[in-house]
């Protein structure tokens, strides 16, 4: 008997029967965005769980992009798909009050607030890392697919990104570098380590 397919083949799939192939999204489909998010991730060596939840990150829509191919009622529909720890990383980003959370992700005392609730908790710092890791490889994907963003937005990316570059792995960093200001980075060191 054949094994069956990687969760990531599996989450395509997922995501191509909802219509995420058919949502218009910089750079194509909403489909081609997570599946270019996921590649990101790969490329900086991101954990499996991470991988998966890239691909799916828009899934039940997130602040910024609200057209959702799965509601959040069926959140145990993704979770057989990419995984439990996956899917809690999608949920996590998904319903993130980004200018509530994102200025203070850095520190461990900072408030992670729900946009949905307003309810407010604290995150480990692997949670932290992943929203951060998360965040970038999902923005510089847009940055790099509409030049238009990338000239609107791109010092306000960079202010986002500089923030959390403590939390950032060194390829996300190089990567936000070279494509936001144009130039390599060459800080050997990569990001300065966050406070546990």
């Amino acid at each position: 008997m054949p094994a069956p397919p990687p969760a990531a083949d599996r989450a395509v799939v997922l995501l191509r029967r909802l219509g995420a192939d058919a949502i218009a999204h910089p750079g194509g489909t909403l489909l081609q965005h997570l599946v270019r998010v996921r590649a990101l991730l790969v490329l900086w060596d991101a954990r499996p769980a991470l991988q998966l939840a890239g691909l799916c990150h828009a899934a039940y829509g997130t602040e910024a992009f609200t057209p959702a191919v799965l509601g959040l009622a069926r959140r145990a529909e993704l979770a057989l798909v990419i995984g439990t720890e996956a899917e809690a990383l999608v949920h996590l980003y998904a319903v993130c009050d980004r200018m509530a959370t994102y200025p203070t992700l850095t520190h461990p005392s900072g408030r992670y607030v729900e946009r949905f609730t307003g309810r407010t908790r604290s995150l480990s710092l692997q949670q932290r890392r992943d929203l951060a890791e998360l965040t970038a490889a999902n923005e510089l994907d847009i940055a790099r697919a509409d030049p238009g963003f990338r000239i609107r937005q791109g010092p306000h990316l960079m202010a986002l990104l500089l923030r959390l570059r403590p939390l950032l792995s060194p390829a996300a960093w190089h990567t936000a570098d070279a494509l936001l200001t144009g130039r390599r980075s060459t800080d050997p060191a990569g990001p300065a380590s966050p406070a546990a």
